[in-house]
């Protein structure tokens, strides 16, 4: 998939939980711990007894989650399905249905402002993200409602599934395919497959955030409280810029600035992260002796794949099925992406690299079958060229520096070569204009973000005079529930003045140790 900016909250966790299952021959206590917290008893849980009505809605009791997931728990919410046009130019036409969902806060009698959930991707689900998240958003609950609305082409509203329509897998635009030929081909399929029942070209964030505002308006119009995840603080900006006066405050999680292109910067974002992060091993002696110089091992496989494609023989780790693959220098620029998001599976690096440099490629190869079975399932690929081919892929270009990089220059390529195909929708004249505001506004940031680095949100803080960019220490993309970041979101949104925080609390969050080997970290 594209994977322009993150995988689903859903998809880390998995990642985190499978990584540990397929890799370590032992035990990880801090892998087991996020597992517990994910597996804790969702806010809002208790089953409520009769229908809600919300303004002119009517929403049933209903449980929300990721779909066939299995140890991640699901929440209990009041649905409905909430009718829009798919055209908002031409209401007349065909219409959708958008996933409305709302998770009661533990009050008597709620705050009139909700917390809206932003969900990322391009094509996460909020009402299946919403569990993986659930922990971070205790303190909110206890006096303001969640509103999660799956966005159009994602999850229940319409979705722009590519994986039934191409063989099971995803259209691999920047994922890992394996020649830009076949990933055309995937593309065409997927359209040939969602045109039965979407027009692709409405599918856009700026159709989102006019759906938002129906859905608001008929919920008796309260102010909002805008809760973005990586993309989805693309949306917040978006829909703050075009409805202020809709809008209480805003949490920005893994910012990006409007006047980004997606994947623009993806190569030279990912590069800086690794060197960063293998900075930490070449620090400590232990790991140092252990694998010697990491950022160059990761240049020599690099090299060598890019050379050889390297056929490998092994043991599925769940099914124990015996698996012939052919292990690229694709392959092994998408696993290391996806680890280097979380700081957990980041630390595995440094081993998994080492030992592919010695001939041993299975603690990597062990996640390709995961990256395209799994990953794919938790990201709506047609939703994701629809949003990338209408407000991106002109303005990407090709950059020679990029080809050094372990994602080098391919991803701007295939992403053009996919928008060529795909029905491109609209943009505002103005869509990458810096979002200004005075509006309340507190930016995340992870130290080691592979793909929205903390200087984005500097670069937001220039047009927001409201606005505090706080950065989590040793952490990587997504920190909404890391240490005591919780606690911060749920005091600015209470007070609204950002400047107020006081984020010494953060020092507490370190960097965690690279493991030595597959037992763990060092003593």
């Amino acid at each position: 998939m594209l994977q322009c900016l993150r995988m689903s909250a859903i998809a880390r966790l998995r990642l985190i939980v499978r990584v540990a299952a397929m890799v370590l021959v032992t035990s990880l206590p801090s892998v087991q711990c996020l597992a517990a917290q994910a597996a804790a008893v969702v806010p809002g849980s208790r089953l409520p007894p009769d229908r809600l009505r919300v303004g002119t809605l009517l929403l049933q009791p209903c449980e929300i989650g990721p779909r066939a997931v299995p140890g991640i728990p699901t929440a209990a919410a009041y649905c409905t399905a909430f009718d829009v046009p798919e055209d908002w130019d031409t209401p007349s036409g065909r219409h959708i249905k958008l996933r409305v969902a709302i998770v009661r806060s533990n009050a008597v009698r709620s705050e009139r402002d909700p917390v809206v959930f932003l969900d990322g991707g391009p094509g996460g689900a909020a009402t299946e993200d919403y569990a993986a998240i659930a922990n971070a958003l205790t303190l909110l609950t206890l006096r303001r409602d969640i509103l999660l609305i799956d966005q159009r082409g994602t999850g229940g509203s319409n979705a722009l599934d590519c994986r039934d329509r191409a063989g099971g897998q995803p259209p691999p635009v920047s994922a890992k395919p394996p020649e830009i030929t076949s990933s055309v081909q995937l593309v065409q399929q997927c359209l040939a497959g969602v045109r039965s029942h979407a027009a692709p070209e409405h599918y856009t964030t700026g159709d989102a955030i006019r759906d938002l505002e129906t859905v608001r308006q008929a919920l008796g119009a309260p102010q909002l409280n805008l809760l973005g995840t990586s993309y989805g603080t693309r949306v917040a900006q978006q829909y703050a810029a075009r409805y202020p006066g809709a809008v209480r405050s805003i949490v920005l999680d893994s910012a990006i600035p409007n006047s980004l292109a997606l994947g623009s910067e993806h190569a030279r974002n990912l590069e800086l992260a690794l060197q960063s992060l293998f900075s930490r091993c070449d620090a400590v002696p232990a790991c140092k002796r252990s694998f010697g110089d990491s950022y160059a091992n990761l240049n020599q496989l690099r090299d060598r794949l890019r050379a050889q494609p390297q056929a490998v023989t092994l043991r599925d780790p769940s099914s124990f099925e015996l698996l012939h693959l052919q292990f690229s220098a694709e392959d092994l620029a998408a696993i290391v992406r996806v680890n280097a998001y979380s700081s957990i599976t980041a630390d595995l690096l440094p081993l998994m690299l080492h030992q592919a440099v010695l001939g041993n490629y299975e603690p990597l190869l062990a996640q390709k079958r995961w990256l395209t079975d799994d990953l794919g399932s938790q990201i709506s690929g047609g939703m994701e060229l629809s949003v990338i081919c209408a407000e991106d892929a002109d303005l990407l270009v090709v950059r020679p520096e990029d080809a050094a990089t372990l994602l080098g220059s391919e991803q701007v390529t295939r992403i053009q070569s996919a928008c060529a195909i795909w029905p491109r929708g609209s943009r505002r004249a103005d869509f990458h204009t810096a979002f200004a505001s005075p509006l309340p506004v507190l930016i995340l940031a992870g130290q080691y973000d592979p793909v929205t680095p903390p200087s984005y949100g500097a670069d937001l803080l220039r047009t927001l005079p409201n606005a505090r960019l706080l950065v989590a220490p040793g952490r990587g993309h997504g920190v909404l529930g890391a240490g005591c970041i919780p606690r911060l979101v749920n005091q600015f949104i209470e007070e609204l003045k950002p400047q107020n925080l006081d984020d010494r609390c953060l020092r507490q969050l370190v960097d965690t140790p690279a493991f030595i080997d597959f037992n763990g970290t060092p003593p």
